[in-house]
C-alpha cells in the first residue's frame, strides 16, 4: 500500500473525515436503525422483495456460515453477481466479518474473471449459476476454497444461526479502520483490470461525502448501475443504509422498465452516466409526466457532452456534474444548488477534504480522504502516488477563477464508455493476434447515447487484407474479452501519426475520428 504522509492522516483524523467507525459498524448502525426499510430487486430472473431486516437476516446467516468454516478478518471474499438481493448479502456479510470484499462486473468475461481471482486468492468466490449470455464456470475457481452458486447451492452457505453483532474478536473499537475493507477492480491503461483497495475510513467517508451531495429530496431512486462497479456498489448497499431509505436494484439497465416503474411505483432516477438519461428521453414511452420523476440528474463516471447538460436543463431538470475514478471516487463536484453555468460546464469545485493541482502538463493530481491505499500491484501504486501523498489521475484539466474543473482531454490509455473503463491496452494487444495486422491504436471516440466508445485504428502487413467489424468482433469473443470492451468503429491508414520518438499520437487519433477527418 501507498504511504500515507503523517500530517494528512492527522488532518483527516481532527477534522472527523477519518473514524474508528468500520464498514461493519456502519452497516450495523443503519440496518438497526432502519429495518423496515423496503428492498427490492426489479428482474424478469431473479426477483426479490423484502426489508432490510430480512437481507440482513441472510447476510448474518451467511456470515455465520463462513465463519463456520473459517473465514474471518483479513480473509478475502469475492462475488460476481448481477444487482440481486444475494449480492448485498454477501457485501454485508463480508463487512460483518471483517473480510475485505471483491465486487467483480457481472459481465466480465473469462480472462478478467480469471485474472482477478488469481490476484486476490480469495477464501470465498459467489456467483450466479446464469445470467444473460454467462453461465458459471468452475475451472475458473478451482482452486478458491469455499464456492457458492446462486441458483444451485447458496443457500447451503447459510449458517442456522445468524452471526451476532459485533463479531468476537472484532470489537468496535479494535478493528482496524485503515485496514483494506473493498478491493474494486476497473479496467485503465494496464493489460489487466487493476486491483484498487480502499479502506474502512477511505471508503466510510466517501460513503458519507456521496451521501452529503445528493439532494434531500431525490425521492426513491431506481439503481441500475452494476453493484460490481465502484458506484453501483456504493449507491446499492452503503448509502441507502446511512440514510435509511429505500433499495430499488435493477439487474439490466431496460428503459422501458424504468419508465414503467416510475409510473408505477414512484421511483426516480437520478443520474450516472449519461446514457442513462438520453436513452429514457429517446424512448418511445417517455412522455412529460416522467419528467416529475427526474428532477435531478447527477452525471459523472463518463464523458458528460454540454448537448446533453442543456438538453435536460431545458426540460426543467436540475443537471450537476461530477469527476472521480475508482482510486478517487469523488474528487470534485457542482452542489445541485451551484449556479447553472457551472453546473452545466464544469466537472464542479472540490469536495470537503479534497485537493487538487495540475501538473505542468495539465494532468491533475489530487488527494484527499476518499483517495484509496493503493493497488494490489505495488508497481502501479508506485508509479501513481507521489510521497506526499497525491494521485496521478491521468486526466487532463484546466481550473476556472472560481476553482471549478472541467476535463479537457485524457492522458491516461483509457476509454470510458457509459461508466464502463477500457483498457485500450487490453483490446489492442488482444486484436493484435488476428492475422495481418502489423500495428493496431484503439482509441475513444464520442458516442451521442454512452459518451465514448472504443475506435480501432489499423495498419495493416503488406498485402494482407483488412478486416471487417464482424471478424474483428469475433476474434475478441474468441479471446474471452468482455463484449462492451469490443471496438464499435474501426479504420484502416498506411501509417499513424507519431511523435519524433515514433510514438503513436493517440491525440491526434481521438481528435481526427471526432472531427470525421479519418484518412484511409
Amino acid at each position: 500500500m501507498r504511504t500515507i504522509p503523517s500530517d494528512l492522516v492527522g488532518r483527516y483524523e481532527e477534522a472527523g473525515w477519518w473514524t474508528g467507525e468500520t464498514i461493519g459498524d456502519l452497516l450495523a448502525a443503519g440496518l438497526a436503525a432502519a429495518p423496515g426499510a423496503a428492498f427490492r430487486v426489479h428482474s424478469a430472473v431473479r426477483p426479490w422483495s423484502g426489508t432490510f431486516a430480512d437481507v440482513e437476516l441472510v447476510a448474518r446467516r451467511l456470515a455465520g456460515g463462513l465463519r463456520e468454516r473459517g473465514v474471518g478478518p483479513g480473509d478475502v471474499v469475492a462475488f460476481q453477481l448481477p444487482n440481486w438481493m444475494e449480492a448485498a448479502a454477501v457485501f454485508w456479510a463480508s463487512a460483518f466479518l471483517g473480510a475485505a470484499v471483491v465486487p467483480i462486473v457481472h459481465f466480465y468475461g473469462r480472462k478478467e474473471v480469471g485474472y482477478i481471482l488469481e490476484s486476490v486468492e480469495p477464501r470465498v468466490f459467489v456467483a450466479a449459476e446464469r445470467f444473460g449470455r454467462a453461465r458459471f464456470q468452475a475451472d475458473l475457481c478451482a482452486d478458491v476454497p469455499i464456492v457458492g452458486v446462486v441458483g444451485r447451492d447458496f443457500d447451503e452457505l447459510l449458517a442456522a444461526d445468524p452471526l451476532p453483532d459485533p463479531v468476537p474478536g472484532l470489537s468496535r473499537s479494535g478493528t482496524d479502520p485503515a485496514a483494506p475493507a473493498l478491493i474494486a477492480f476497473t479496467s485503465g491503461t494496464t493489460r489487466d483490470p487493476k486491483g484498487v483497495v480502499h479502506g474502512h475510513q477511505t471508503l466510510g467517508f466517501e460513503t458519507r461525502q456521496l451521501a452529503g451531495l445528493y439532494p434531500p429530496d431525490r425521492g426513491r431512486q431506481l439503481t441500475s448501475a452494476p453493484v460490481g462497479h465502484f458506484i453501483g456498489m456504493v449507491n446499492a448497499f452503503l448509502i441507502p443504509v446511512l440514510d435509511g431509505t429505500s433499495v430499488n436494484l435493477a439487474d439490466v439497465w431496460d428503459p422501458a422498465q424504468a419508465l414503467a416503474l416510475m409510473k408505477r411505483d414512484g421511483l426516480t432516477v437520478g443520474g450516472g452516466a449519461a446514457y442513462y438519461m438520453t436513452s429514457l428521453l429517446d424512448h418511445p414511452d417517455f412522455t412529460a409526466g416522467h419528467l416529475e420523476h427526474i428532477r435531478y440528474a447527477g452525471l459523472g463516471g463518463a464523458a458528460v457532452p454540454a448537448a446533453v447538460t442543456t438538453r435536460l436543463a431545458r426540460l426543467g431538470i436540475t443537471v450537476f456534474r461530477s469527476y472521480g475514478s475508482t482510486e478517487h471516487p469523488s474528487t470534485t463536484g457542482s452542489r445541485y444548488t451551484a449556479p447553472e453555468g457551472k453546473r452545466l460546464y464544469t466537472d464542479g469545485d472540490v469536495l470537503p477534504g479534497v485537493e487538487i493541482r495540475l501538473a505542468g502538463d495539465g494532468e491533475i493530481l489530487s488527494r484527499g480522504p476518499d483517495l484509496c491505499l493503493g493497488y494490489t500491484d505495488p508497481a502501479l501504486t508506485e508509479a501513481a502516488f507521489d510521497e506526499d501523498g497525491w494521485y496521478r489521475t491521468g486526466d487532463i484539466g484546466a481550473i476556472d477563477g472560481d476553482g471549478y474543473l472541467t476535463i479537457t482531454d485524457r492522458k491516461s490509455d483509457i476509454i470510458i464508455r457509459g461508466g464502463e473503463n477500457i483498457s485500450a491496452l487490453e483490446v489492442e494487444d488482444t486484436l493484435l493476434g488476428m492475422p495481418g495486422l502489423a500495428e493496431v491504436a484503439v482509441v475513444a471516440a464520442p458516442d451521442e447515447r454512452l459518451g465514448e466508445h472504443a475506435a480501432a485504428v489499423l495498419r495493416l502487413r503488406p498485402g494482407s487484407p483488412a478486416p471487417a467489424l464482424g471478424e474483428m468482433r469475433a476474434h475478441l469473443e474468441r479471446a474471452g474479452l468482455a463484449r462492451q470492451k469490443w471496438p464499435e468503429e474501426l479504420h484502416v491508414v498506411d501509417d499513424f501519426p507519431r511523435t519524433a520518438s515514433g510514438k503513436v499520437r493517440k491525440f491526434a487519433l481521438r481528435r481526427d475520428i471526432a472531427i470525421g477527418d479519418m484518412r484511409e
